[in-house]
């Protein structure tokens, strides 16, 4: 496993990858791996010759008030996994942009609710981000997590919207034990701080079994509310898992989205009402 980190050599890489009719693969990630990012790594490593892990702290998707500096960083720890779940590169810039970079990707509409209203700016980083990474990776096939639904359909249409050649996938979420969504921010929390964040996996649950018996959206969100233990909540809404629109009735894509801080600690999850447990 090599660890690039110039932008041009990756670049070079992955044309001379594909010029010898290699497929490129690509998981995008910030860093502080755990078992969900190695699962997006395990759904990709079968579907390329070639797999490319990018671990970078993009400063464009965190606001001036938000943890940029204290998110957490382990790159041994991080290249160890990589190594052992089959990555064949990873890419590791400690700068990604020109110091004259001016161009900013932004997706309409999709990023306009959710974590894009509490995070104004959020998905004009991420978008903008991905965009670069994807010219110097130059991926047949990417791979995201389904535990930032909202990204993922972000990304999906950036790519339709502005034919990029890559295949995304989306990897399911994946939970720890007790339920809560795997996230480098889990870090963060305290022991009471962790047993109140679980109200987000409760809630969730909560309003798939009610949405088994109703499917009016304003008794489901009230049945989820009741259970939430959050110092700040940004949003519980319940949105179509398509197209994300805000939904007043049921219909079988429905997905229900939380997000809300504990303690410091801003945590989101979601869940397919429609969906087996």
């Amino acid at each position: 496993m090599r660890i690039l980190t110039d932008p041009a050599e990756v670049a070079a890489e992955a044309r001379a990858r594909r010029a010898r009719g290699q497929r490129v693969g690509f998981v995008p990630t910030m860093g502080f791996l755990h078992a969900g990012h190695c699962s997006l790594m395990d759904l990709c490593r079968p579907r390329c010759d070639w797999l490319v892990v990018s671990i970078y702290v993009n400063p464009l998707q965190f606001g001036p008030t938000e943890d940029l500096e204290r998110y957490p960083r382990d790159p041994e720890g991080d290249a160890r996994q990589c190594e052992e779940h089959g990555v064949d590169a990873i890419f590791m810039p400690p700068r990604l942009y020109d110091p004259d970079h001016s161009t900013t990707v932004r997706v309409a509409e999709l990023q306009d609710g959710l974590c894009g209203a509490a995070r104004p700016g959020h998905f004009d980083g991420v978008t903008t981000v991905v965009a670069r990474l994807f010219g110097l990776v130059q991926p047949e096939v990417a791979v995201f997590g389904e535990k930032d639904y909202q990204q993922l359909a972000v990304i999906r249409r950036m790519v339709r919207d502005l034919a990029m050649p890559v295949e995304v996938l989306g990897g399911p979420l994946v939970r720890d034990a007790d339920g809560l969504a795997l996230s480098s921010r889990n870090t963060y929390l305290s022991p009471a701080e962790r047993a109140r964040a679980l109200s987000l996996h409760r809630a969730l649950h909560r309003m798939r079994a009610v949405a088994a018996e109703t499917d009016d959206v304003d008794v489901i969100l009230t049945e989820g509310r009741a259970l939430l233990d959050v110092d700040r909540l940004d949003y519980l809404e319940v949105r179509d898992g398509d197209d994300l629109r805000p939904l007043g009735r049921l219909r079988p894509s429905a997905r229900a989205f939380v997000a809300g801080l504990v303690g410091r600690t801003r945590l989101i999850d979601n869940l397919g009402l429609a969906a087996s447990p």
